[in-house]
């Protein structure tokens, strides 16, 4: 599936939330901190995770479709991560800056090297340009949680944010280990996706927000359903919010399924 969101425009906002993330750690008072939705690191760990994983997807994609696994960021000159506050956030800019790069020079259509084979997403840069908008966005929160000062998603990152989400992350043709099930996504904003699940795996299809409680020929209701804003729906999915958080309606097990299934 494709962005709603243009290359040029997933370009931009991977440069705009790489500034969130940037300005949210400028402003915490220490860097040894322990993050609140990534319990097992502090936020210095963040920022190297957030700084080195754009290094080493700006090489993958600038080695073109013929790679064969994610390539590793540079560890030596400007790839060494600096200790000083002022040199580390311009280590970080610089990161960003080479992974967007190294984006525009390949195109959205190139092939490049993923880790979701077999999801709905394509294996082009257009595919990682998407992904990454939405890794960077969520750790933009959770370094803005750190700091004292968390904001929701902006508005079209979070609703293509939903899309990508079920169109990468969930979707797969590992089987369902339980009964089928169909389950709606609905943001508030007016937006709304729908998910099989069954002995052929998971996959997803936009949905008409209006129609939600309507049936096509031979089609299922929903046996569950969330309901939210599309930021908190992403940070949801993402493991940053409970599930409580959003309205949840129909067979709350499935959802419960669903967190707990890793497909092989």
């Amino acid at each position: 599936m494709t962005s709603e969101l243009g290359f040029s425009d997933l370009l931009r906002l991977i440069d705009d939330r790489s500034r969130a993330f940037r300005s949210a750690v400028s402003t915490a008072d220490v860097l040894d901190v322990q993050v609140p939705t990534c319990p097992d690191w502090t936020l210095l760990d963040l920022v190297h995770h957030l700084g080195t994983g754009r290094r080493s997807w700006a090489a993958t994609v600038a080695a073109g479709p013929d790679a064969t696994s994610k390539l590793p960021a540079p560890t030596d000159g400007d790839g060494a991560v600096p200790s000083d506050p002022e040199a580390l956030d311009a280590w970080l800019a610089a990161s960003t800056g080479q992974l967007v790069q190294s984006l525009r020079e390949a195109g959205p259509e190139r092939g490049c090297w993923t880790w979701w084979g077999d999801s709905q997403s394509p294996q082009t840069c257009g595919a990682v340009a998407r992904h990454q908008l939405q890794e960077i966005a969520v750790h933009a929160y959770d370094a803005q949680l750190t700091a004292g000062a968390p904001q929701p998603l902006p508005d079209d990152v979070a609703l293509d944010g939903v899309e990508e989400f079920l169109s990468t992350c969930c979707s797969t043709t590992s089987p369902w280990p339980h009964e089928p099930a169909v389950v709606d996504y609905v943001a508030t904003e007016g937006r709304a996706w729908r998910q099989w699940v069954d002995a052929d795996g998971s996959r997803y299809a936009p949905l008409d927000a209006a129609h939600v409680d309507e049936t096509g020929d031979g089609e299922a209701r929903a046996d569950a359903r969330m309901t939210g804003s599309a930021s908190d729906v992403v940070l949801v999915l993402y493991g940053r919010h409970p599930l409580d958080s959003l309205t949840l309606e129909g067979d709350r097990e499935v959802f419960d399924r669903l967190v707990a299934w890793e497909p092989e």
